[in-house]
């Protein structure tokens, strides 16, 4: 998707008049408020149709781009080193509010203690020690916690209930972020109590997922990938991977699935960034970030792909296709 691509997708799916949209304001004029939005990956990748879900919630709250809020996008194309010169960027730009996935959260902690940070997608904010308690975060962070640790069980579950003869199981999880770390840990663990053997290889750049694949055994059933702005940017290179050696993948983004993956099963991202809104309209009308409560998804989503199930001769359960949100044929 290309810039003007991305612009046309967040001006079609905000349900405001054209007039609505207008300029920012001229010399002189009153600064509008302005919100720097981080995403992990690029504007032509599954970021862009949560920021325009991020900006059509906007919208419906009284926050119209260009008249009364001003965004400045910024894409770390799945390199975890660009947070923080983008960080340091917002601080100088002093935007209001900063809205972005919880991998980026500790190198904005680093540039600003000030300005307040709304995560839309963390997977353990607690955990990764980004905020004191759910209740009650403290400092400058709050947002919402995917709670993925938690998530791992159901998904393992998920997954034996497609391969039930499951002894072999690789993960890809991005060993420098916190979070993935964390879920990918809570996954080999259980794993263990079920006499599953995980191959984990670390995964830190670009650079390390393709000799990760050369790890992973013959006799690997499944891959468990844990989702982040490394996995988005190399999705293709996952998705090719585990079709060429008959692999089912299980990921947490539905957008995943839609992609060539098996199957996912997690909180739907859209909503995420629909309720970050929310947030963000609650800073800009002068709540203090520390004193808003960290919420947990509300709504879960089970993407199954029978295309690509069709292509590694695997069966879906009656009983699991019965439970998805969706199925892509």
């Amino acid at each position: 998707m290309r810039r003007r691509d991305f612009i046309k997708v967040i001006g079609s799916t905000a349900a405001w008049p054209l007039a609505a949209r207008a300029q920012a304001p001229a010399r002189g004029q009153q600064k509008l408020p302005t919100i720097g939005f981080l995403g992990g990956g690029t504007a032509a990748s599954v970021w862009s149709s949560w920021a325009a879900a991020f900006v059509k919630r906007l919208a419906e709250l009284g926050w119209i781009e260009h008249r009364t809020i001003a965004i400045e996008y910024r894409w770390a194309e799945g390199r975890s080193d660009r947070f923080a010169e983008i960080a340091a960027e917002f601080v100088r730009l002093k935007v209001d509010v900063i809205v972005t996935g919880g991998i980026a959260v500790p190198a904005l902690m680093q540039a600003t203690s000030v300005i307040p940070i709304v995560i839309a997608l963390g997977s353990d904010p607690v955990g990764s020690g980004q905020v004191a308690s759910l209740a009650r975060p403290g400092g400058n962070v709050t947002g919402l916690s995917l709670q993925y640790t938690e998530l791992a069980g159901k998904r393992l579950e998920l997954l034996r209930e497609i391969v039930p003869e499951l002894r072999h199981l690789a993960v890809i999880a991005n060993a420098g972020y916190v979070d993935a770390l964390l879920e990918s840990r809570a996954i080999e663990k259980l794993a263990g109590t079920l006499g599953i053997d995980v191959t984990a290889p670390e995964i830190r750049r670009a650079q390390d997922i393709t000799p990760a694949f050369e790890t992973f055994k013959g006799d690997t059933q499944a891959l468990y990938v844990v989702g982040d702005p490394l996995v988005n940017f190399n999705l293709d290179r996952i998705i090719k991977w585990s079709s060429a050696a008959r692999v089912p993948t299980l990921f947490n983004v539905g957008e995943y699935v839609k992609a060539g993956g098996l199957i996912s099963y997690g909180p739907s991202f859209s909503d995420m960034f629909r309720r970050a809104a929310e947030y963000t309209d609650k800073i800009l009308r002068g709540a203090k970030p520390g004193e808003l409560p960290i919420e947990q998804p509300t709504k879960f989503e089970l993407f199954i792909n029978l295309a690509t199930a069709k292509q590694l001769g695997i069966t879906i359960p009656g009983t699991v296709l019965a439970r998805a949100d969706e199925v892509i044929e």
